[in-house]
């Protein structure tokens, strides 16, 4: 512990990691002058992400995951008084999309084994909406989280008995698995992050997965202001300025060549995160349920034994509700913070945020969603985070922990 903070070396759950090429994208844009949107290197990048999802889907790259989420639901014909049906527990670009066109998010609780969308409380979800409103879901957005694939199978079985089309939010899940397919092109469409803390990065931007070239065409037009083939500005639908630049894309060619390095380094943290922690009878480290699923890990989860003690805990403040996370959830960031490393509690569901309070929400008596929220936190594991981290964040965990 001393040795590192010597250093003054803090250690964050996921930095963008250079491999090395991104300035010579970068340079080759500046001086052949392909600086705005559009450009080679937009073009490549496109053509790099499709042969890594498989080179069966077509790539369009755009300025953010949000943005590709909402494209998606737009070729899905999401438009006002629509009902879409949505994972709660995920951060909030996964749902607000629905919300910018007017249409009603229907919130669904997550099942035990991959914390995602739960196949069962969909299907209820679909049919009571049905009896409702006299019409199904106009679309429906599961998350992979942390990069651990939903149950695509049962998903897919679903959506298609009700004829509902499917956008797969894979912002965390680039080089994540599902019975050998990439995330993001089961569904129509399939979305993709490359903030900077991603498997990743273009500094900022995202990409839309869709399932043929003409689709991506009509895709691009929405993401290009709509703007139709006239010799002046004519406008019939409305468009959004959503296209990654030229530059970023230089970023995210450079970055192609190490994805495959990233995904296996994610695959050792969370193996030794399981390997080292596994002698603490409070914690439980999340790993894949099933041999069909195979997380890319983009960050190491672990759910914490509401009866553990962690130094420093405090009881639970008099009025505090259950929306926060749990004093021993709580104290132990507050004793990685102490070491110099960051983490931080898992997303707090939709249906618990102000903004979506109420919206309908469908969920098990024992909400999943909710208890996780309570009990989880997440670990360092990106790029950067080296073996020996690993292992001193694991020490300082044990430190932690009360006997």
């Amino acid at each position: 512990m001393d040795k590192i903070n010597s250093k003054k070396k803090r250690i964050y759950l996921c930095l963008a990691h250079p491999g090395g090429k991104e300035q010579d994208y970068i340079r080759k844009a500046f001086e052949d002058d392909w600086i705005a949107p559009l450009g080679p290197n937009v073009d490549g990048f496109e053509d790099d992400l499709k042969q890594f999802l498989g080179g069966e889907k077509e790539v369009l790259a755009v300025s953010s995951g949000t943005a590709a989420v909402h494209l998606g639901l737009v070729g899905c014909g999401v438009g006002p008084g629509d009902e879409v049906i949505a994972q709660t527990f995920t951060f909030c670009a996964s749902v607000n999309p629905i919300v910018y066109l007017g249409a009603k998010p229907i919130l669904v609780d997550s099942e035990k084994d991959t914390w995602n969308m739960d196949p069962d409380l969909l299907e209820e979800a679909i049919k009571d909406r049905i009896l409702k409103t006299g019409r199904a879901p106009k679309a429906i957005v599961p998350v992979s989280l942390y990069g651990m694939p939903y149950k695509v199978d049962r998903i897919l079985e679903i959506a298609d008995k009700y004829g509902i089309p499917v956008v797969e939010d894979s912002a965390e899940a680039l080089g994540s698995r599902f019975d050998g397919k990439a995330l993001g092109t089961f569904g129509r469409f399939g979305v993709l992050s490359f903030n900077g803390n991603k498997m990743i990065t273009t500094s900022g931007g995202g990409a839309l997965i869709c399932p043929d070239p003409e689709t991506k065409k009509r895709m691009l037009h929405y993401a290009t202001q709509a703007r139709e083939p006239f010799p002046y500005y004519q406008h019939e639908n409305l468009g959004y300025n959503y296209r990654l630049s030229n530059v970023c894309a230089g970023i995210g060619r450079g970055q192609m060549l190490v994805a495959d390095e990233h995904v296996r380094h994610h695959h050792k943290v969370a193996k030794m995160y399981a390997d080292l922690l596994k002698d603490i009878p409070g914690i439980q480290v999340h790993g894949n349920p099933s041999s069909e699923i195979d997380s890319n890990f983009w960050l190491s989860t672990i759910v914490l034994n509401p009866d553990l003690r962690v130094r420093g805990q405090d009881a639970r403040p008099k009025g505090e509700t259950s929306c926060e996370p749990s004093p021993n959830v709580m104290a132990l960031i507050g004793q990685l913070d102490a070491a110099g490393i960051e983490t931080r509690p898992l997303w707090k569901p939709m249906h618990q945020q102000p903004l979506y309070k109420d919206v309908p929400y469908y969920g098990q008596a024992e909400p999943v969603s909710e208890n996780l929220f309570r009990a989880g936190l997440c670990l360092p594991s990106g790029p950067r985070v080296t073996e020996e981290d690993v292992r001193y964040i694991c020490e300082t965990v044990h430190k932690s922990i009360e006997a």
